[in-house]
């Protein structure tokens, strides 16, 4: 009994040092595999003049640091940010952006995508993805320990026995609903912070319709973002993945609804 619970405890033990070591090294590489993951390029001031320069003065406007700035070459227009904290921090915007919006309305998504920076969501976001990442390892885990444990039990058919299949049970539905709950809650923060962004970026380059034409520029564009995926998704302006709207959409979406954040943004 001793030496189980020991055993128990020292697996225990493993596992928590595992998840610990998962959790730092999600935090600190996500971006480098967001950014290696969209296959965008670095760009300087002398190769995209127009979009730099817009950054950097938004930046000062903003009273933030100079973000690295990249271009991912694919005709859809899209931009996101990403990063640890605005020391560390990259814009990325796609080709079809700079083509085919107005200046000032790429200076209305910058302005966007900035206040994601200046609003810390990129360290929130981060760190929400990598809990989602961990509550289904560990449910995952918790699980499989629990059918092992039934399996020693099983040829128990003491009281012990009956709490063992209760606790088999509780395992199993916790197991299935704490991913759901942990990416239920990714979502409605992923949405909220849009919102905020919208509002914020509005402020910074002082121009809301800008920004609301911008939107509606890019998601009447039918075009989906070769290089996204559900992974990356929630990082962009509007959804890249051009899914047809329907309920079920709109639930599990990680973005409001474009109609409702044009008309904010006009109310402004």
């Amino acid at each position: 009994m001793v030496l189980a619970l020991g055993g128990n405890i020292g697996v225990l033990g493993v596992v928590g040092i595992a998840l610990i070591v998962y959790a730092m090294f999600s935090y600190y590489a996500s971006t480098s595999i967001v950014l290696s993951i969209s296959g965008a390029h670095q760009v300087t001031k002398q190769e995209e003049w127009e979009f730099v320069r817009r950054v950097e003065n938004l930046c000062i406007g903003a009273g933030l640091p100079m973000p690295k700035t990249w271009v991912l070459e694919d005709s859809a227009p899209n931009a996101f940010a990403t990063g640890r904290d605005p020391e560390h921090a990259h814009v990325v915007v796609t080709r079809g952006l700079l083509d085919k919006l107005e200046p000032i309305e790429l200076e209305g998504v910058l302005s966007h995508e900035l206040s994601h920076i200046g609003n810390y969501d990129i360290r929130l976001m981060t760190l929400v993805t990598v809990l989602v990442g961990v509550v289904a390892l560990v449910s995952d885990l918790f699980l499989r320990f629990t059918f092992m444990g039934a399996g020693s039990r099983r040829g128990s058919r003491d009281k012990g026995g009956n709490a063992g299949l209760i606790l088999l049970v509780v395992a199993i539905v916790g197991a299935i609903l704490a991913p759901i709950v942990a990416q239920g809650i990714r979502l409605a923060v992923s949405r909220r912070r849009e919102y905020l962004a919208d509002a914020s970026g509005a402020l910074l380059c002082r121009h809301p319709e800008a920004l609301a034409r911008a939107l509606e520029k890019i998601a009447a564009d039918p075009e989906p973002l070769e290089a996204a995926n559900k992974a990356t998704a929630h990082l962009y302006i509007s959804n890249p993945l051009k899914e047809h709207a329907s309920f079920l959409n709109n639930m599990f979406s990680t973005h409001p609804p474009i109609e409702d954040r044009i008309r904010i943004l006009r109310s402004m």
